[in-house]
């Protein structure tokens, strides 16, 4: 059984969008961050980093239990668990592993800065919102550009690329972005929307 640790989060519901991709048994062990259960000893033993997701396996690659962190690590773990998601030859593996570590190391860090800033902070400080705001439509036009010249991420398929770029485009209200003004990016987020299994994935934690 694989028992999942989260909240909903994007970083959170990517993982849960994969399980539900993938049809894979889980259940689901709501973590609190607004009430900061990822403080709790117990699960800082899951997680030093005190971030969720974290995914426990009973069945890992050795027939033994494993514990991951790290969303995009998550991702992959699942992707080879179950050879789907992630392209079996060497130039798309490394094109959608180039696009989920695009998501992992820019478009996440930088768009939730902006969801703090524009949404969240206590105090307006110009200087922080009008940087992340920016950079959120840097990020945008990077993705635009992309969906431009492919209909996906990478290797021109459905992979964990996508799935964990939507659940960040999946609030761009909280960046203040209009997805109109990215039409590429729009229609992208509208075609994975319509996925029942991501459907399933964004209502987790329930």
């Amino acid at each position: 059984m694989i028992t999942l640790y989260t909240w909903a989060t994007p970083n959170g519901r990517k993982v849960s969008i994969m399980l539900e991709e993938c049809g894979l048994r889980y259940s689901v062990k709501p973590i609190d961050i607004s009430r900061g259960d990822q403080f709790d000893p117990a699960f800082l033993a899951m997680n030093p980093n005190n971030k969720i997701p974290v995914l426990v396996d009973d069945e890992g690659p050795d027939g033994q239990p494993i514990t991951l962190f790290e969303s995009g690590a998550i991702l992959v773990y699942l992707a080879a668990k179950t050879g789907r998601l992630l392209p079996a030859d060497d130039r798309g593996r490394f094109e959608a592993l180039q696009w989920l570590m695009f998501q992992m190391g820019g478009l996440g860090p930088m768009l939730g800065q902006a969801h703090h800033f524009l949404r969240f902070a206590p105090e307006a400080v110009p200087y922080a919102m009008k940087r992340y705001s920016d950079e959120a439509r840097r990020l945008y036009g990077v993705l635009e550009g992309r969906l431009a010249q492919h209909v996906w991420l990478a290797a021109d398929t459905y992979t964990i690329a996508d799935i964990a770029a939507f659940p960040w485009i999946d609030r761009h209200d909280y960046q203040h972005i209009d997805l109109a003004d990215y039409p590429k990016v729009q229609a992208w987020h509208a075609r994975i929307a319509e996925r029942p299994a991501v459907q399933r994935g964004m209502k987790v934690p329930a």
